[in-house]
């Protein structure tokens, strides 16, 4: 990766690296891209330089670094989803929150006082995005995909600031089940809102690739937007 900045771990157990793009002027806020399994790969950076676009200070942290640091993979390339899947199998989840919340400990200290830092995370990503909501101080949290929320219910409570999913309607990895599970618990949650996405399946809103489906990517990312520009403003 290029263009990176290194983040210390909380416990003082090392540092790993973030992608970050910087806006023209000064940030508005911050925002936290949590990445696929599929390491921070252009995808990622790109969703990254969109944000700074916007005028938000964005960074992607390396999240497997403990298991192989700056991998980046390409879903369409079958031995690399692969490789991804096991990488996943390896992750431990609770140090990826950790270090999610390292990452904005390091942004909001950059911005100074007062400053609001959101995420945003898509598959891995997403279930992320829902759990730093839950254990973090975090303004603001997308979600993309849904993976494993249903499982994750019990910490609705602990929500306090404003949450957005995207659940694509024929994901492939999050059954009706799962996705019926997560309206149940959520639904009536004042910090949550849902939106559904008919015919869709896992991935549509990737930068690049086969699963990308360009509608409803640009539906989601504009809802997105709208989200980040109430919550971070």
């Amino acid at each position: 990766m290029t263009n990176t900045t290194k983040i210390a771990t909380l416990t003082s157990d090392g540092e790993f690296t973030a992608y970050r793009a910087t806006p023209a002027g000064t940030p508005k806020a911050a925002i936290v891209v949590i990445q696929e399994i599929f390491g921070v790969n252009a995808g990622i950076r790109r969703k990254c330089d969109t944000l700074a676009e916007a005028g938000y200070l964005a960074i992607a942290p390396d999240l497997f670094w403990r298991l192989e640091p700056s991998i980046e993979l390409d879903p369409d390339i079958k031995p690399e989803f692969d490789r991804a899947l096991e990488l996943m199998g390896q992750f431990d989840q609770d140090k990826g929150i950790a270090d999610i919340e390292a990452s904005i400990r390091a942004v909001r200290s950059e911005l100074g006082d007062g400053a609001k830092v959101g995420v945003v995370g898509y598959c891995l990503g997403g279930r992320l995005a829902f759990m730093t909501a839950a254990r973090t101080d975090v303004d603001a949290s997308v979600g993309y995909y849904g993976v494993g929320i249903d499982g994750l219910l019990g910490e609705k409570h602990a929500i306090a600031h404003p949450v957005l999913l995207h659940v694509p309607e024929e994901d492939h990895f999050v059954d009706k089940a799962a996705q019926a599970a997560m309206h149940a618990g959520l639904d009536d949650h004042p910090k949550v809102t849902i939106y559904d996405y008919a015919g869709e399946d896992h991935g549509f809103a990737t930068e690049f690739g086969e699963r990308r489906s360009d509608a409803s990517a640009k539906l989601a990312d504009e809802r997105t937007a709208k989200f980040f520009a109430e919550n971070l403003g």
